[in-house]
């Protein structure tokens, strides 16, 4: 876990700093801010899909999985219950931010990677990577929606902690063709969240959540067929 508790202690920092930033960054210095996240998490989303979309044994199973999740995520109703339990003590959107801290901080490859490689190798290589970039985004966030960004900091904890823990038990589930559809879907989570940061379309990414539980299920599926 020594490599979520510093991932933890950067989201923590950059919050702090990127809070305290925000009284004295013009408005528009802070639009600008968020149209570099926007672009920064469409080119990671991008990036995460093109790497491992040449990896996939199941080409369709990535359109399979956000078309039973969107469907899902919609009939909940999670965007909106996420918005409103988020935003219903604050001034500054903060759902909006939280939930794009969610999918750049706990659905990215190194996010999901990171826990499983720490707990059966003990390399915490991944961890340490993607806490550098946390930081950087947390500061970003935190600028332009306040120190509420910090409230992502136990989710990730409980998050990372959850694969960490489960990881050792399901070591032979965990095969890399399933972590290759996953980080699939992950990635266009993540690209969709960037287009509804640059306010392109409102992609309400957080319905589509479901669909990282789909390819898991196929997978069950399989090992019974």
């Amino acid at each position: 876990m020594i490599g979520t508790m510093f991932n933890i202690c950067t989201i923590v920092a950059g919050s702090a700093i990127g809070g305290t930033l925000k009284k004295g960054i013009r408005e528009d210095c802070q639009n600008a801010m968020m149209t570099a996240m926007g672009l920064a998490a469409v080119a990671l989303g991008v990036n995460t899909v093109a790497s491992n979309m040449p990896k996939s044994e199941f080409p369709v199973l990535f359109i399979i999985s956000l078309g039973i999740g969107a469907v899902i995520g919609t009939m909940l109703n999670l965007d909106e219950r996420f918005q409103n339990i988020a935003n219903r003590n604050s001034k500054s959107k903060l759902g909006k931010g939280l939930s794009t801290a969610f999918l750049l901080f706990c659905i990215g490859t190194l996010a999901i990677l990171g826990p499983i490689r720490s707990a059966l190798y003990g390399d915490h290589t991944f961890l340490f990577t993607n806490a550098t970039l946390d930081f950087i985004t947390s500061i970003a966030l935190a600028a332009t929606y306040g120190y509420g960004i910090v409230l992502i900091a136990p989710v990730v904890l409980v998050w990372q902690g959850t694969i960490y823990f489960f990881a050792g038990f399901l070591q032979n589930f965990l095969q890399d063709s399933l972590m290759t559809e996953i980080s699939i879907v992950g990635g266009i989570l993540i690209a969709a969240s960037g287009i509804s940061i640059l306010q392109i379309k409102d992609c309400k990414t957080m319905n589509m959540l479901p669909a990282l539980l789909v390819p898991p299920v196929w997978f069950i599926i399989r090992m019974f067929i």
